[in-house]
């Protein structure tokens, strides 16, 4: 939801394979590095994951190392993919297959079928809910709309972890799930749902996935011609794949090994639907000789929000716990999370409505603004107060944004400008593109003003509005741009769903808003019983809402603001408490202790030495006094910035002159080579052997073999500077 500028939208496409890296820090430029065996890249919220594994693909294909066509990245949703498509086209790297679980394996059994099976290929059932009702009466058992939602869900759990529906009473009870009904029922229901399916040839989603890994299974002539077609795969958010995803992908792999999977088990928050985080978290016992590697330099949040999701996270408990990065920021400070407690619900809704109202005043555009909640059934509070405030607003989930009526009688039109040229009278007055693009949509409802009040005239005002700015961005990003070229680059966008910024308040459920972010998160009705929800009864679903928070937490750039409202309606019993899940955190909530240590996050590469586990880190402390470090540079240094330092100073100067002449040599900057906090330290503690200088943050595997060498023998008051050439 990052508002449209013509640097992200627009960048110039990187000249040269090297120039794919600029920019990278360390860590994600090992992830663009690491080209061949497993890799496993453990990225918290905000750290550039995505950006990491796209340069990676975009540095293989641009360097002749991973053919286009041979590369296969999946991810869990058609916004991700489209994310991940439109990324690699900026990189030079337009013909690699970005998709979704189910995309790729729908395209693979619509391809194999008639060689597999023979005939058509049955019908796709798009939404099987209806298909479900009519199951349960045929089955004599009536369901309320809100039974049938849960029970679909559960069909669709049972297919994910393959479950058939004799076994589904066992399953429920050995993975201490809550069933919506009686298990025998909907064990009645899901046989009898599949046997409708089978009568009228229908497949659903689920069935995507089951059809092709039997198809794989069976015929090994189709298996080995799909390996031969992808020789590399990656997976993002590796930490939501279910059973069913992770035996595709067994089979898609066969006996190789170039898999590199991302994810972050701190975000796990899709268990309900049969994800589960034991494959990232196993990962290093399946591949003994994978590169793990840990982004932790979180580029999205302020210290301060960052402080908040580590404080939370350092309560956690359980496996996933075991395994959480803690986040250092890498922005300047910011304001501090603002809690706030209402007396009731319309009074936090109309409170939230007011500090929203003073942040879009005071510059914060709207849709870099959003009000996230636990379930749905609590937007509608939200969306009386912001429409009385006059804000605007959209909701979250509705359709894509090109499959909009709005936007596609949008795009007819300026395609029919753009072949009239000239002779379309709409552009007689019309001098830029972004003028002609204004002419030719006021004829499909977009003013210069939104229209007041919001519902549907509002939504179809704010697409065309997105449409606007676009031509706009695109105009400065492209010296001469016509008409013509903005209807072949919303072509392209429209083929990748890569969709510009609707301007407005987002409201969204927290599930929602994974994998979004916004300059200013409002966190809403956070008390005991929504957050844990009450339905969360054992230590996992606890743990699994403490985690959606922290999702949440992390959606937030800058202004981050928590709220509960003690009673539900004015006038009501203050019975309710703030969330346990903010103890120790928020002011006046008693101690937490030692927030942000003890956390296995420092960022870095660990290479494979056989499948030995590494001991837990434990937390940096600084070297003159002892304190927890949190900070990056005090980290690097091992002491507090304010402590006193003993370092070298001609030492110093001499490693910046070495650098500069590494920098020159591999036409990096000097960043690249290492950072000054990097030197400093070096400079402070003086080493004399590998084993002491590799302790230093900042020098890793890769660095030590390249420059170790060097640093070693300039320490030691001789000279040095063969490590860049012996790179080249």
């Amino acid at each position: 939801m990052t508002a449209a500028t013509h640097s992200t939208l627009f960048p110039q496409v990187p000249e040269t394979a090297d120039a794919v890296l600029d920019g990278l820090d360390p860590e994600q430029r090992e992830v663009a590095l690491a080209l061949n065996g497993p890799v496993c890249v453990l990225a918290g919220a905000g750290t550039g994951k995505t950006r990491a594994i796209t340069h990676r693909i975009a540095y293989g294909v641009r360097a002749g190392i991973l053919q286009p066509a041979s590369v296969l990245a999946v991810t869990f949703t058609n916004r991700a993919a489209g994310e991940m498509r439109g990324r690699l086209r900026q990189l030079g790297a337009g013909g690699v297959q970005a998709r979704t679980f189910h995309s790729a394996a729908l395209r693979q059994l619509q391809f194999f079928w008639p060689k597999a099976v023979g005939g058509d290929m049955p019908r796709l059932l798009e939404r099987k809910i209806q298909l479900v009702a009519e199951a349960a009466a045929r089955c004599r058992i009536r369901l309320d709309r809100n039974e049938l939602r849960d029970v679909t869900g559960e069909i669709e759990w049972a297919k994910v972890t393959q479950t058939v529906p004799a076994d589904y009473p066992a399953a429920v009870a050995k993975s201490v799930r809550d069933a919506p009904r009686d298990p025998a029922e909907i064990g009645q229901i899901y046989a009898m749902y599949e046997q409708l399916k089978r009568d009228r040839s229908v497949i659903d989603f689920e069935d995507v996935l089951l059809l092709t890994v039997g198809i794989l299974q069976d015929r090994h002539d189709i298996a080995d011609q799909i390996r031969r077609q992808y020789q590399h795969f990656v997976v993002d958010e590796y930490q939501d794949v279910s059973p069913l995803q992770q035996r595709l992908l067994d089979l898609w792999l066969g006996d190789r090994d170039n898999l590199c999977v991302v994810g972050d088990a701190s975000q796990t928050i899709y268990s309900f639907t049969g994800a589960t985080p034991d494959h990232l978290l196993n990962f290093r016992n399946r591949h003994p000789s994978a590169t793990v590697v840990k982004l932790v330099r979180d580029y999205r949040s302020t210290p301060q929000v960052v402080h908040l999701a580590n404080g939370l996270l350092s309560q956690a408990r359980g496996r996933a716990a075991e395994h959480r990065l803690e986040l250092i920021s890498q922005r300047d400070p910011g304001p501090d999370p603002v809690y706030t407690e209402y007396a009731d619900e319309p009074a936090e809704a109309e409170g939230t409505a007011r500090r929203i109202r003073d942040l879009v005043a005071a510059g914060v555009p709207a849709g870099e603004i959003a009000v996230l909640y636990r379930i749905n059934a609590q937007s509608e509070v939200y969306e009386q107060a912001l429409a009385d405030a006059g804000v605007p607003y959209q909701l979250r989930g509705a359709e894509r944004f090109f499959e909009r009526q709005e936007v596609r009688e949008a795009g007819i039109a300026l395609r029919g400008a753009a072949r009239a040229g000239g002779n379309d009278s709409l552009l007689d007055d019309a001098e830029d593109l972004p003028s002609q693009v204004r002419a030719v949509l006021s004829t499909k409802g977009w003013t210069s003003q939104p229209p007041a009040g919001s519902g549907a005239v509002r939504d179809r005002w704010e697409s065309l509005a997105a449409l606007v700015r676009l031509a706009e961005d695109f105009a400065r990003a492209k010296a001469g741009a016509t008409l013509s070229d903005l209807v072949a680059e919303l072509d392209e966008r429209a083929a990748a769903q890569h969709a510009p910024t609707v301007q407005g308040v987002t409201l969204a459920s927290l599930h929602a808003a994974k994998g979004l972010e916004w300059d200013a998160v409002f966190l809403v009705g956070l008390t005991e019983g929504m957050m844990p929800i009450t339905y969360a009864k054992t230590d996992e679903q606890v743990e699994e809402e403490r985690r959606l928070l922290y999702v949440g937490v992390t959606r937030a750039r800058l202004h981050l603001s928590l709220s509960w409202a003690l009673s539900r309606a004015p006038g009501g019993r203050a019975s309710r408490r703030p969330t346990r899940f903010l103890k120790g955190l928020r002011p006046g909530s008693g101690s937490l202790g030692s927030v942000g240590s003890g956390a296995a996050g420092a960022a870095g590469i660990e290479r494979g030495l056989g499948g030995g586990r590494r001991k837990p880190r434990g937390p940096v402390l600084c070297r003159v006094c002892g304190a927890t470090l949190t900070e990056a540079g005090a980290m690097k240094l091992m002491r507090c910035e304010d402590c006193p330092s003993d370092m070298d100073e001609g030492l110093y100067e001499r490693l910046r002159d070495w650098r500069s002449e590494q920098a020159s040599k591999l036409a990096q900057p000097a960043y690249c080579v290492f950072t000054d906090k990097t030197l400093m330290a070096i400079a402070e503690r003086v080493p004399t052997t590998d084993g002491e200088l590799s302790s230093i943050s900042g020098v890793g595997v890769r660095k030590l073999d390249r420059f170790g060498a060097d640093v070693l023998a300039i320490c030691a008051g001789e000279e040095g500077g063969a490590g860049a050439d012996e790179l080249s």
